[in-house]
């Protein structure tokens, strides 16, 4: 079929879709003070700065569920004069209209003004008087119209591309402002409460890991019985990195909001620190006594890399398996949906591949030259209800299978740990364009701290609830309930009287 048909058709459809609303279509050129794409300054990446007055917006930071700080550049005064055409301003919406994130449309934050935009992103400007901003770019990344605009970017094409006259020509519904308004109102009302639940999952995820590193890192409680005992007076020849520790906790000892662990709980610690055989370890070369180290493979019982499955059953492909890729990680460990594919495993890879309560997936070919590899999940049960129940890592994972549910969270807390800390770098080659996790090299090399069973248990006791609330289903939930609404009210088909939720009522004047 010809471009041209192919467009033809593509409105056909467009039209079928939108006309069931009861909103007159207007085309969006007709109803913005501009459209048009950015621009990359003169020099490229080499003028771009890690802080600055003035953000550059790249595709990379535009998301349909929200704006991405992750990979922001700055550029100087001198560069962001030559693109004073780019200026974006409040309430403008930028939509991706190249490569693979095409489509892709967000609001920018006010926080990051004042920015300019590269090539790659469009700015979409409405008139005020008649669009709320906030309604059109729900109504742009609305299932349905992110379908229709990938489809009409790939027609013709060798590379997926919007053009200003497609965006112009592209039609909308034009509720009036009011009704809008109302509409916004709603969708942006479940979006906050989105994001305050995600702020918190990831506050819950943040105090396992203050745990962690207070217990296993810093070793306060260890500190704090032997300063009570008087160990730190024999006047032993400590090292300096221990004798550092232990003037920071005194510190912090005598602070007014100083709180100190319930007396059960430090009696489980000792009150004693013991020279280790390997003093690149613990506070140069000193351990709470009792514990050790361990080589990562240790906690393990098994590890196996992933499959892919076939997107069709076959003879030996009869078992459907949801497949979990690296790029699924941060929203599965946010609590939230991620687009992990339904496919069909064959029986006799799924039994040791299989994923259960306590497993942890990691990935291990991938990254960027900005993301190394090594990003990892810890399965809880509703995790795995939410995803379906039989679950295998994708072929770029890897299952590693704990020896204890309570070995599986401290190696899990400890992987996101030295991830965070940019120590994966240490374990990743180059091939062939793609970084590959060195698996073998990891498990022997990398330590882990074990302490005594007790204190493992009890501290398993306390971050458990903390990584289960985290994945609740409340933002599902939300996330489910914003996009039912949303084509519902842009078409029309819902109004004020048939809103039934617990959204504040002020939200929607």
């Amino acid at each position: 079929m010809k471009p041209q048909s192919w467009i033809r058709l593509f409105v056909k459809i467009w039209r079928r879709w939108v006309m069931g609303s009861e909103w007159p279509l207007v085309k969006l050129g007709e109803y913005c003070c501009k459209i048009g794409s950015g621009a990359t300054p003169k020099g490229g990446s080499s003028v771009y700065l890690d802080a600055g007055d003035v953000c550059l917006i790249r595709s990379q930071n535009i998301y349909n569920d929200g704006f991405e700080e992750g990979g922001l550049v700055y550029i100087d005064e001198v560069a962001a004069a030559k693109l004073r055409n780019v200026i974006v301003e409040h309430n403008d919406i930028l939509l991706n209209i190249t490569g693979d994130s095409v489509a892709r449309v967000c609001l920018v934050p006010d926080a990051y003004l004042p920015a300019r935009v590269n090539q790659h992103v469009a700015i979409i400007r409405p008139n005020k008087e008649h669009f709320d901003a906030r309604f059109l770019r729900y109504f742009l990344a609305s299932p349905k119209t992110q379908i229709l605009l990938l489809n009409l970017s790939s027609a013709g094409a060798t590379r997926n591309a919007l053009t200003k006259s497609m965006i112009e020509n592209f039609e909308v519904p034009k509720p009036p402002l009011s009704v809008q308004v109302f509409i916004a109102n709603i969708l942006q009302s479940l979006d906050d409460k989105i994001m305050k639940n995600r702020q918190i999952n990831q506050t819950l995820e943040q105090m396992a890991q203050t745990l962690f590193k207070s217990w296993f890192v810093d070793f306060d409680p260890v500190i704090d019985n032997a300063l009570d005992a008087g160990f730190f007076a024999q006047n032993l020849a400590f090292s300096d990195e221990l004798r550092h520790r232990v003037e920071l906790r005194k510190a912090v000892r005598e602070s007014d909001n100083f709180k100190p662990l319930s007396e059960d709980i430090r009696q489980l610690f000792p009150d004693a620190f013991e020279e280790y055989a390997e003093p690149v370890l613990g506070l140069g070369g000193w351990l709470p006594k009792g514990w050790r180290y361990d080589c990562f493979g240790e906690l393990l019982l098994s590890t196996i890399g992933g499959d892919w499955g076939k997107d069709a059953q076959d003879e030996k492909h009869t078992v459907q398996s949801r497949i979990v890729r690296g790029t699924d990680i941060p929203d599965l460990s946010n609590g939230q949906l991620s687009d992990a594919p339904l496919r069909w495993v064959e029986p006799k890879k799924l039994k040791s591949r299989q994923i259960e309560v306590g497993d942890i997936i990691i990935e291990v070919s991938g990254g960027s030259p900005t993301q190394s590899t090594g990003r990892s999940l810890f399965i809880t049960q509703l995790m795995l209800e939410r995803l379906g129940g039989v679950v295998e890592p994708a072929s770029f994972c890897r299952r590693f299978e704990p020896k204890s549910y309570t070995l599986g969270m401290l190696a899990s807390i400890h992987l996101k740990k030295i991830y965070s800390d940019g120590k994966m770098w240490e374990y990743q080659n180059q091939s062939t364009g793609i970084a590959n996790f060195q698996t073998k090299f990891f498990l022997d090399a990398e330590q882990v701290l074990i302490p005594s069973n007790e204190i493992l248990d009890t501290f398993t006791k306390i971050v458990r609830p903390f990584i289960e609330k985290s994945q609740n289903n409340e933002q599902i939930e939300l996330t489910n309930l914003r996009d039912t609404l949303l084509p519902k009210l842009i078409s029309g088909e819902l109004s004020l009287s048939d809103i039934n939720t617990d959204i504040p009522e002020e939200t929607l004047i």
